[in-house]
């Protein structure tokens, strides 16, 4: 598959070569706040095929686990654009789907086949067609 995409200013952009490691909603209070909206819809890629164009910055803190997450974002115009830590693989990146470059045909590829924090999302949602057999209280098992 691999792709592209870049923040809403264009400053700075990000692509990667192959397959994702996965595909997930994320209902975390984190993403939440970071998204300002109801949950995020994230590709995990590995970090070995991706690469940078810009000057991204970057947030550190703790997850409600204990361990290391850094959010990297646009400086210029605020874009969260990937999540990256001891969350998940710490050879991956977390893409927000929302940045990827191409609109509707770069989300349709995006589609997600879990979810993440289900006990944080809002009742006046549902399980995503397609995530019904993957709907985890917090970070799935590791595998």
């Amino acid at each position: 598959m691999g792709g592209k995409g870049s923040c809403w200013c264009g400053k700075v952009s990000y692509t990667w070569a192959g397959e994702p490691l996965n595909k997930a909603i994320c209902h975390c209070n984190a993403c939440q706040k970071i998204s300002g909206s109801a949950y995020t819809t994230n590709l995990i890629v590995p970090s070995k095929d991706f690469h940078v164009t810009g000057s991204p910055k970057s947030y550190s803190t703790k997850a409600d686990s204990g361990r290391a997450v850094t959010s990297v974002f646009c400086g210029e115009c605020g874009s969260p654009l990937w999540r990256e830590g001891e969350m998940t693989d710490p050879d991956a990146k977390i893409l927000r789907a929302g940045t990827l470059d191409g609109g509707k045909e770069a989300l349709n590829g995006a589609k997600p086949v879990a979810e993440l924090y289900v006990k944080d999302r809002a009742d006046w949602l549902g399980a995503q067609p397609g995530t019904e057999g993957a709907q985890f209280d917090g970070m799935p098992p590791s595998q």
